[in-house]
């Protein structure tokens, strides 16, 4: 059984608690799955008042995380264990399937939430691994990126997902969106279920299921179809879609 632990640090470890007491990280946690906990950044600060931010040099708006109360945290939780070091960042690589399944091999992970303006680049350069973003946009702090990693990271994780290899059939997983699903009522404000997906022959189903998945990627993020693993047939059908009149 493979489990995973991840530390926080944060200045806001509250922010954690009811998503990680929820869905499937509590199912994780519940499991052996997952070890999780915080870490408060200003029980690190080394003074009375537990500042940890200061107004940066050269002036402009904004506070900076002080880089002697961020390397004092980073060391004291990561001790002598080699486990990579985490900025959450806008100027980190993007978050993709690939890097969550790279980091869900990792036995532990580290992961450092910023906040105020940034953080001390020195910080940065002595203490911090990899700095990953989750998208091209800024967030008040590192928290709710944190958050979004660890549920991408830790849903990968065997045993975590109710059905087996479910993880594998998730858009990006193979670099396809996933297609369309349906469930009870066979029809609902007078739209139907396709007469494929009951007509209990499963090669069919599975052979709609992946001609809607490369549809709707075709429709919607052909860029990802580039570096997507095609078959000939997956070639085929989506050479037809080019050539359907009126695309």
């Amino acid at each position: 059984m493979k489990t995973i632990k991840i530390d926080v640090l944060t200045l806001f470890p509250a922010m954690f608690s009811a998503v990680m007491s929820e869905s499937m990280m509590w199912k994780a946690r519940d499991l052996g799955l997952l070890d999780f906990q915080t870490h408060d950044i200003r029980n690190y600060a080394g003074n009375k008042h537990h500042k940890v931010d200061d107004a940066p040099y050269g002036g402009g708006g904004g506070m900076i995380l002080k880089p002697d109360a961020l390397v004092r945290a980073i060391d004291a939780v990561k001790a002598e264990d080699s486990a990579p070091v985490i900025l959450l960042s806008p100027q980190g690589r993007p978050l993709t399937h690939e890097v969550a399944s790279e980091l869900a091999k990792q036995p532990r992970l580290i992961l450092v939430c910023g906040h105020y303006e940034g953080v001390d680049e020195r910080a940065i350069e002595l203490a911090i691994s990899d700095e990953i973003s989750i998208g091209d946009y800024v967030l008040t702090g590192g928290e709710l990126a944190a958050l979004v990693l660890i549920d991408a990271v830790v849903r990968l994780i065997p045993g975590v997902l109710g059905a087996v290899g479910a993880q594998h059939r998730d858009s990006h997983a193979d670099g396809t969106l996933e297609g369309p699903h349906y469930t009870r009522p066979a029809e609902f404000c007078g739209l139907g279920v396709p007469d494929v997906l009951t007509s209990g022959h499963h090669a069919e189903v599975d052979r709609w299921r992946r001609q809607q998945a490369l549809k709707r990627t075709w429709e919607r993020r052909p860029d990802l179809l580039e570096k997507a693993t095609l078959s000939d047939d997956d070639r085929a059908y989506l050479a037809q879609l080019e050539d359907a009149p009126g695309d």
